[in-house]
């Protein structure tokens, strides 16, 4: 029997591949007790929920590798709270046992001597000397996300539920009450600033802080300026 091909596959391409760069959330498990896990899980989801359940999420299992634990468990504690997994950091020798779960698996970052080298970050100073300035003259609503490969200027109200993103820094001439993201792209010197601190979730090249913690802090509704100081985001009155 002989087959024909289709002149649909000839002519008209259905997809296209290409390669893209995208923000998500690293979890990095410090316990495979399950009790453990969920009631901190929990109380994360109460002050973080929109940022983890709508953002793609890697659950980085390193740091336990040496512990024994019911990896099909804890993969479907996160996923029965409503956590996309979208891949698993693992050592080596956890990676085959993972994949047999179903999920994908990310090979730990590479390492240059003592220090850590991730892969998918591009140098800071390349992509903010490169990139144009995006300037936004409306008020960013509940729901949208706004993005600039460089820096990133709001002359209007971050709404909650609204997420910032830049590779460089982000300024804010009117309250954040959603979500900003400086330096996706791992750019260590990123900054945000804004009139009004009341954001959901702040964020400078993967470290994060919550409303809840905010709350807590003399910058909470004040214009402020939010920078990392080694791995800890610092905030000060602008």
């Amino acid at each position: 029997m002989t087959f024909s091909a289709s002149p649909l596959l000839d002519s008209t391409p259905a997809f296209t591949l290409k390669g893209g760069s995208f923000t998500a959330t690293l979890i990095e498990l410090l316990s495979v007790d399950l009790v453990h896990v969920e009631a901190q899980l929990q109380a994360r989801l109460l002050d973080a929920a929109a940022f983890l359940l709508q953002s793609p999420v890697i659950l980085s299992v390193e740091k336990v590798a040496h512990e024994t634990a019911d990896w099909s468990a804890l993969l479907g504690l996160c996923q029965q709270m409503g956590i996309r997994l979208v891949g698993v950091r693992a050592p080596l020798q956890l990676q085959s046992g993972i994949e047999a779960l179903g999920v994908p698996v990310l090979p730990p970052p590479r390492r240059k001597g003592n220090a850590t080298e991730e892969i998918s970050v591009a140098p800071a100073p390349v992509v903010a000397a490169s990139q144009p300035t995006r300037v936004i003259n409306q008020p960013v609503r509940g729901g949208q996300q706004i993005y600039a490969p460089g820096d990133l200027i709001v002359l209007a109200p971050v709404s909650a539920g609204a997420e910032v993103l830049a590779d460089g820094h982000i300024h804010i001439y009117a309250p954040l009450r959603g979500r900003a993201l400086a330096g996706v792209q791992g750019n260590l010197e990123a900054r945000i600033f804004c009139q009004s601190l009341e954001a959901e979730m702040i964020s400078v090249a993967g470290r994060y802080r919550v409303a809840e913690e905010l709350r807590r802090t003399t910058s909470w509704g004040k214009p402020s300026q939010i920078q990392l100081q080694g791995e800890t985001l610092a905030l000060q009155a602008l």
